[in-house]
């Protein structure tokens, strides 16, 4: 398990709670997605609060060496912010609905407040 990507996923929910961001899941996707090892869901009220929420994001970035560019904010609708293992997806509440990603990925989640040393199962199948 690499830590930094679970101190990343952590400083990002941190970030999205910071700006008031809701039902912020962190999804371990490694061995099932190519593209990265975390997905971070979150949503937010209205179009403004997303781009607070994504700028927050892109903050947490700069920290970790990463340029942290938002995609979508013209629609903005659906943000995403590729932190490289970790992607983020910030949504209004009904396009969350509309593309159930947490479903498409089929759990296992945890939520924003916890980490991989909190779900032993996940950590047991890893070493």
């Amino acid at each position: 398990m690499d830590k930094s990507i679970d101190a990343m996923s952590r400083d990002v929910v941190q970030a999205i709670e910071d700006k008031k961001g809701a039902d912020a899941l962190v999804i371990h996707v490694e061995g099932r997605c190519s593209v990265a090892d975390r997905f971070v869901i979150a949503s937010g009220r209205n179009s403004r609060q997303l781009v607070a929420m994504a700028q927050a994001v892109a903050e947490v970035a700069h920290i970790y060496g990463l340029p942290g560019r938002i995609e979508g904010r013209e629609a903005a609708e659906w943000l995403l912010i590729d932190l490289g293992d970790v992607v983020v997806h910030l949504f209004l509440p009904e396009v969350r609905e509309s593309f159930q990603l947490e479903r498409l990925w089929a759990l296992p989640a945890t939520s924003g407040e916890e980490d991989a040393e909190q779900n032993p199962e996940e950590t047991d199948a890893k070493q």
